[in-house]
């Protein structure tokens, strides 16, 4: 069963490659999801690959042991490049959680870089601390081409979906149905 909207509301506010097996709150400690990698292809993956072509995705601070015993998400290449680049398909932009959240260690330097290194395009944070947000900052530098084509492709795709008026489209298509 999906969570309350259907697989669209899921993945809108779920984290790849799902957090939906963690015991522990990220906000606080890190989860692990120990699901054998094959269990979770069968589950796990499918609302995250039905959704591929979105525009903007998130990263989860949780360790995936059957992909990479050591790190989460959000630092893991393999679990980037394997499970969210590859079977899943993702080829939007990849933004971190927060990376000011109690599931990383390190300085935020060292989380930005991790995050980065191990292929997320943009690093978060979303407390608001004025020194924290300019240490992110620095550690990030500029975003790649690469990351620019894909927010412009994003921006493009936001901007057609706001222009669709789903409630005329409904009456319409109740109006065929019922004239037909």
């Amino acid at each position: 069963a999906w969570p309350s909207g259907g697989p669209v509301s899921a993945a809108r506010h779920a984290h790849m490659p799902g957090h939906g097996r963690a015991l522990v709150d990220s906000h606080i400690g890190l989860p692990r999801v120990e699901a054998p990698l094959s269990e979770l292809r069968k589950t796990d993956f499918i609302p995250f690959h039905r959704l591929r072509d979105m525009p903007w995705g998130i990263s989860a601070h949780v360790v995936y042991p059957d992909i990479d015993p050591l790190w989460p998400a959000t630092t893991s290449s393999a679990v980037i490049s394997q499970c969210i680049r590859g079977e899943i398909g993702f080829d939007g932009v990849l933004v971190t959680d927060d990376l000011s959240m109690g599931a990383l260690s390190g300085t935020l330097a060292e989380r930005v870089r991790s995050a980065l290194l191990a292929g997320c395009e943009l690093a978060l944070h979303c407390n608001g601390k004025l020194d924290e947000m300019a240490e992110v900052a620095a550690a990030a530098g500029p975003v790649s081409a690469a990351t620019n084509a894909r927010i412009e492709r994003g921006e493009r795709m936001r901007r057609l979906n706001s222009e669709f008026d789903l409630a005329a489209s409904s009456a319409r298509f109740e109006t065929i149905l019922t004239t037909a």
